[in-house]
C-alpha cells in the first residue's frame, strides 16, 4: 500500500458553553487541523491535531498545517501501514514538532486499521475496558459558578471533574472550597492549574486546600501547577496531596526522570504532544511497567482527536486508567459521524474499523492544501 495524497483541512470548534477558561487562557472557539490521507489501495485515513491556542504549548495550529505541508509531499509513496518506518520518516524531514505528525500518525492508525477490518484499539493492545470513566471540566470563572456546575454535571453522569485553577491563588483557593463543598463523598476534584502558578503560591495553595479532603471525603489531585519540571518537583515535596503533572511531560525521557525523582503519582498523556498514537502507546506501555496511572486525552479536537483518545484509553488496563475527556462533546459543531458514545460518566470507541469515524465533507469545507 503507497500514500498517493494528503490533504489539510481547517476547522473552528465553537464551545458549547460560550468559553473555555484555564490558567490565563480563554477561547470561544478552537482551531483544529483534519488530514486526508488517500493510498493506492482506496482506503482514507483521517487524523486531527488542535493545539490550545498560540501562546499555552510550544504548538499552534497554523504551525501545524505549514508543518504539515511541509513535510507531506516526501512522505508521498511511503507505505501508511508501516507505522515506525513513517515516524523515522517524519522525524528525519521535520526535527522536533510532534504536534504536527500527530495528525499524520493518528491518520496512518486509521489505514491501519481500516485494511485489517480491525478498530485501532484492537491494534493497541485489545479491548481492556468495555468503557472508560470521563471527566468534565469545570471551566475557570467565579468561584460560585463553578460549584453550581458540579450539580448539572453529576446529573449527566459525571463523578470526577477536572476543575480549571492557576489564576490569582486566593481566588483559587475560594474555587477549592466552593467546589469542594459542593461534590459528595468519594468524588474526584482534579484541580488542574495549567502550569499557571509561581512555585511560592502554589505552596501556598495547596497548604490551604488540604483539609478539603478529609473535610468533605473527596478525592483531591493537584495537576501541574508550575510551568516547570523542576517547580512542580518542590511543590510536589512540600505536599502529600497526589500529585499529576502534564505539560511538562512530553518524552519518554522526563518520564523517566519523573518516575526516578518520584515526582508524581500520575501523568497526563496527551497524544499530539508525544507526536501521535504510535508513540503515545510507547508512553503508555512504559507507564504500566513503572506502575503510573494516566489520565489519556489530547490537547483538544472533535470526534477525530477523541476517538483516537477513546481507541488508546479502551486498549489501557483498567486500573493504570485514572480518566479521559470527550472533547467532541463540548462543541456545538461536528466534524465526523460515528464518533465515540458518551453515556452517563463514560465512553466507549467506535467498533468499526480503523478510528471508525467519517469526516463530514460539508463542515470542513474545501482543503486548503492537497499534495
Amino acid at each position: 500500500m503507497k500514500i498517493t495524497r494528503i490533504s489539510i483541512y481547517q476547522v473552528d470548534l465553537p464551545m458549547t458553553e460560550g468559553s473555555y477558561s484555564w490558567s490565563t487562557q480563554s477561547f470561544s472557539a478552537f482551531d483544529s487541523t483534519v488530514i486526508a490521507i488517500e493510498t493506492d489501495e482506496g482506503i482514507t485515513g483521517y487524523g486531527e491535531t488542535c493545539p490550545l491556542g498560540p501562546s499555552y504549548l510550544a504548538a499552534y495550529a497554523e504551525g501545524a498545517r505549514a508543518g504539515i505541508a511541509k513535510i507531506a509531499p516526501d512522505l508521498i509513496g511511503e507505505d501508511p501501514t508501516e507505522l515506525d518506518c513513517i515516524n523515522d520518516r517524519m522525524d528525519l524531514l521535520l526535527k522536533g514538532h510532534p504536534y504536527v505528525k500527530s495528525a499524520i500518525d493518528m491518520a496512518c492508525w486509521d489505514i491501519l486499521g481500516k485494511s485489517v477490518g480491525k478498530p485501532v484499539y484492537s491494534l493497541l493492545g485489545g479491548k481492556r475496558q468495555d468503557q472508560v470513566k470521563l471527566f468534565k471540566v469545570i471551566s475557570r470563572t467565579d468561584p460560585e459558578v463553578m460549584a453550581a456546575r458540579v450539580g448539572e454535571y453529576r446529573e449527566l453522569g459525571f463523578s470526577q471533574f477536572q476543575m480549571k485553577v492557576g489564576e490569582d491563588p486566593t481566588t483559587d483557593i475560594e474555587r477549592f472550597r466552593k467546589v469542594a463543598a459542593a461534590m459528595q463523598p468519594g468524588e474526584v476534584m482534579d484541580a488542574d492549574a495549567n502550569t499557571g502558578w509561581r512555585q511560592h503560591d502554589a505552596i501556598r495553595v495547596v497548604d490551604a486546600v488540604r483539609p478539603l479532603a478529609r473535610e468533605h471525603d473527596i478525592r483531591l489531585y493537584i495537576e501541574q501547577p508550575c510551568l516547570t519540571y523542576e517547580e512542580c518537583l518542590v511543590v510536589r515535596q512540600h505536599t502529600d496531596l497526589p500529585m499529576i503533572l502534564d505539560e511538562c511531560m512530553e518524552s519518554l525521557n522526563v518520564l523517566i526522570r519523573g518516575y526516578n525523582d518520584r515526582a508524581m503519582d500520575l501523568i497526563n498523556l496527551k497524544i499530539n504532544r508525544m507526536g501521535g498514537l504510535t508513540r503515545a502507546r510507547q508512553v503508555r506501555d512504559l507507564c504500566i511497567s513503572l506502575g503510573i496511572v494516566m489520565t489519556i486525552e489530547d490537547s483538544w479536537g472533535g470526534e477525530i482527536a477523541t476517538s483516537a483518545i477513546a481507541h488508546l484509553a479502551q486498549s489501557t488496563p483498567e486500573g493504570f486508567h485514572f480518566q479521559s475527556s470527550a472533547f467532541h462533546d463540548y462543541h456545538t459543531v461536528a466534524i465526523a459521524t460515528g464518533g465515540p458514545v458518551v453515556t452517563g460518566g463514560f465512553m466507549q470507541a467506535p467498533d468499526a474499523p480503523g478510528l471508525g469515524v467519517e469526516p463530514v465533507m460539508d463542515v470542513l469545507g474545501e482543503p486548503l492544501f492537497t499534495t
